[in-house]
């Protein structure tokens, strides 16, 4: 059965959402049935309400039907204003005269009620979802991972490869799929990763070959080399260069540059490269390849990263 509950955005320019909001008849069957809808915020009043365009109808979203908490908390009024410019999910509840003009009044609240007990609760660890990004930090990204309800991706959970803020990886509404990590039931919270997939080391490293160049991005200087990544779950090392050949690598992080792979050693999970050229330029986001999505597969038990020859042990027990 297809996931009914998909992030805010998703289903704005479906067929069936652009009929139902486009005419009163439609909003009138679609609180008839329950139907969410989505459709913009075209802005936010002194009362703190949101004025939703229905094809020349104003739609109303009170602020206490703005956001659902499953511990009942009130919503905060940066979470009802930031609705602005964006789509929201929402059923409709009611219509009203006013101004001698027909409004229908929404509820984002209960179209979110309706998500959290009939979708997100029901998640188990392992589950494969689709989610989409709503905002960046630097300890991680807040996904959307239906009708607008928000979960943690942790920055060390984007990758393998490690980055140093999120948005080297992702952009504010990017969709993307994402595997439920963790759940804490005590305080309603589900926290996502999506590394998991993105492929195993050998999946990764079997699109290279000894003797090739190719071009990674520079993400980070250690004493002892440059780590370069050649994909989001698959990183090499370079040696420091300081014959002046190559410009200073701590100059170049989050830049492309050209390595040529050395060698090629699965039993430490180790690429050797050696730093080409180096070229200032903008700076580019590696494509993300999923291994798995949820096209493929709802739901994974187990991941293991490393070889099964390599002494290290990476893995994710769901």
């Amino acid at each position: 059965m297809p996931n009914l509950y998909t992030p805010e955005g998703t289903r704005m320019d479906t067929a069936e959402n652009t009929e139902l909001i486009s005419s009163l008849a439609g909003l009138e069957k679609a609180m008839a049935t329950g139907r969410i809808l989505e459709a913009p915020v075209l802005l936010c009043d002194n009362k703190m309400c949101l004025h939703v365009d229905l094809c020349g109808m104003d739609g109303i979203i009170e602020k206490e039907q703005a956001v659902f908490s499953p511990s009942g908390a009130p919503s905060k009024d940066i979470a009802v204003i930031t609705r602005v410019g964006k789509p929201v999910c929402f059923k409709v509840i009611g219509f009203e005269k006013r101004n001698g003009r027909t409004v229908a009044i929404l509820s984002r609240r209960e179209a979110q009620r309706e998500c959290y007990h009939a979708f997100i609760s029901r998640l188990i660890c392992g589950d494969v979802i689709p989610a989409r990004v709503t905002h960046l930090e630097t300890f991680g990204a807040f996904v959307d991972i239906g009708c607008g309800i928000v979960s943690l991706l942790s920055i060390d959970c984007i990758s393998v490869s490690r980055i140093s803020h999120p948005r080297d990886r992702l952009v504010v509404g990017m969709p993307i799929w994402v595997v439920v990590k963790t759940i804490d039931k005590g305080a309603d919270r589900v926290f996502v990763s999506m590394r998991e997939l993105l492929g195993t080391w050998e999946e990764n490293v079997a699109a290279f070959e000894i003797g090739q160049t190719v071009a990674g991005i520079v993400r980070s200087v250690e004493p002892y080399g440059v780590f370069i990544e050649l994909a989001p779950n698959l990183a090499g090392l370079a040696e420091l260069k300081t014959d002046g050949s190559i410009p200073s690598p701590e100059s170049l992080i989050g830049q492309y540059t050209a390595v040529y792979i050395k060698n090629i050693l699965p039993e430490r999970m180790k690429i050797k490269l050696v730093m080409v050229d180096c070229y200032h330029g903008e700076v580019r986001k590696m494509p993300i390849r999923y291994f798995i999505n949820g096209e493929q597969s709802r739901h994974i038990h187990y991941w293991r990263y490393s070889p099964d020859c390599s002494l290290k042990l990476v893995e994710t027990i769901f």
